[in-house]
């Protein structure tokens, strides 16, 4: 497995091997935690604009708000 480099400020790094000496873990091991966490929160997006049904439907929807048309119901949107 290749890796990276990371920059992390020094108050924040300072406070994560605080916390990992505390938890007697790993630095590594909890970024890698915390990037799997993120990575898990933004799969249903990552998904849903993998469909250009939905990106269509998410630009037009955004064009509608500036435009200030009032909501619609969610009926028309699970057809996609």
């Amino acid at each position: 497995m290749s890796t990276a480099t990371v920059r992390i400020p020094v108050e924040k790094r300072d406070i994560l091997k605080i916390i990992s000496s505390i938890e007697k873990r790993d630095l590594k091991e909890i970024i890698t935690e915390l990037i799997d966490e993120y990575i898990e929160r933004h799969k249903e997006t990552l998904e849903l604009l993998s469909k250009p049904q939905w990106v269509e439907a998410i630009i037009k929807g955004k064009e509608e708000v500036k435009k200030g048309v009032k909501g619609k119901s969610i009926l028309s949107l699970s057809q996609m």
